[in-house]
């Protein structure tokens, strides 16, 4: 257990994930998803403010994007998001890693 904030701690989880999630209702900027693309993460985010800017959905058969969106507030849009992403992880191998490139390939 890790009482307080480190932003070495931050990075370090964050390298570390297969996936971040970030479900905010608000978010004006919103930096762990960028670092998140920067270390290969896929970003999993609630499409609103920096996080509807960043992260593009992704679409396996077009061969673009750099993460998971969902644009409503509540549990089933979230839930559809993470069931895309997660059957991608397990099922797409190929597709997950040109992911991962396409994530890591962003400014």
């Amino acid at each position: 257990f890790y009482n307080g904030y480190s932003k070495q701690l931050e990075h370090i989880l964050i390298a570390a994930a297969d996936m971040l999630i970030m479900p905010s209702r608000y978010e004006p900027c919103g930096l762990p998803q960028m670092y998140a693309l920067r270390y290969g993460t896929v970003p999993v985010v609630h499409a609103t403010g920096g996080l509807r800017d960043t992260v593009t959905q992704c679409n396996v058969l077009h061969g673009v994007g750099t993460g998971f969106k969902f644009h409503q507030a509540d549990v089933c849009s979230f839930m559809d998001a993470m069931w895309s992403a997660l059957r991608m992880y397990f099922t797409a191998k190929y597709s997950w890693r040109a992911l991962l490139t396409r994530c890591m390939a962003q400014d």
